[in-house]
């Protein structure tokens, strides 16, 4: 009787996101990690994972990756210019030389699509209407997606991911140099999501998504940015930042933390249950207060 092996799973960008993932699928899966660093090669074979050298920006050096898996995880982040999400392109192009043989793709973008709601609570039914650059080459990766996945019969899910957070990604530096936040009159509503929380749903979303679905990954804080900080400053004993007006702004903070702090939303995230996954850190405060109890602080 044959034996049949792990199923093959590929992981497209492997930062801190992806490297939290990998432990979390090399029991189930044989993962493959494309990444464009040679340095990060003994790292990633380290973690159980086949490394695969490859630039998204380099279209020739990607000839590995058509067959290698029938899942695709694209962490990838779009290039730093330009309309057009040209990484995403070049991976779809040559993914569609296996497109038979590829049943999934699930895309991490980003709530920024959905661009300045003005503080109204949305869901994915939300039109996106991206404002920033970023955020503009973001929604041509999904319609790239959407339209790829269509095309070539694949299911896709399309995880939109606010802020991510955890114990070596919070602001400590921005509250320790004592950058400004907003008065509570022209305060911005934030989200968020601890990354372990958003590894853990990317495996849940691989074995339980719908088809041509985009889920909200984000958790339950429902939160003024300059309250963010001011809580990350209590939990480590640190002056609260000073406040200042939305006209004082511009000439405080550089151009992109001040489009971060030009768009107010407060999304919801109920199709998280679509997938059965309760989030370890359902706020802030959660870990923030877990982490206190623990002695798990940076």
């Amino acid at each position: 009787m044959q034996r049949i092996g792990k199923p093959r799973i590929l992981i497209v960008g492997c930062g801190d996101v992806g490297m939290r993932l990998l432990p979390l699928l090399v029991k189930k899966y044989r993962v493959f990690a494309l990444t464009s660093s040679q340095d990060r090669i003994t790292t990633l074979r380290q973690a159980g994972v086949t490394p695969i050298l490859g630039n998204l920006d380099q279209p020739h050096t990607l000839w590995r990756l058509p067959h290698l898996a029938a899942q695709v995880v694209h962490l990838a982040p779009p290039p730093s210019q330009g309309s057009i999400d040209t990484r995403t392109h070049n991976l779809l192009r040559i993914l569609a030389q296996g497109s038979s043989f590829i049943r999934q793709l699930v895309y991490i973008s980003t709530t920024g699509v959905y661009g300045d709601c003005q503080g109204a609570t949305i869901d994915e039914t939300r039109i996106v209407n991206p404002q920033s650059p970023r955020a503009v080459r973001r929604v041509s990766a999904e319609a790239q997606i959407r339209a790829w996945a269509v095309a070539h019969q694949v299911q896709a899910q399309i995880l939109r991911v606010p802020g991510i957070y955890a114990g070596d990604r919070l602001p400590i530096e921005r509250i320790t140099r004592q950058l400004p936040a907003l008065v509570k009159c022209d305060d911005v509503y934030t989200n968020h999501i601890h990354a372990d929380d958003l590894a853990k749903l990317i495996t849940y979303v691989l074995s339980r998504g719908k088809a041509q679905r985009v889920i909200n990954a984000c958790d339950d804080s429902d939160m003024l940015m300059g309250d963010y900080f001011d809580l990350v400053a209590e939990a480590f004993n640190l002056p609260k930042p000073p406040r200042v007006t939305r006209q004082e702004l511009p000439n405080l903070v550089e151009p992109m933390t001040l489009s971060f702090m030009s768009e107010s939303r407060r999304i919801q995230n109920h199709r998280l249950s679509e997938v059965k996954f309760r989030l370890t850190y359902p706020t802030v405060a959660d870990f923030l207060n877990r982490a206190k109890t623990t002695s798990k602080y940076p």
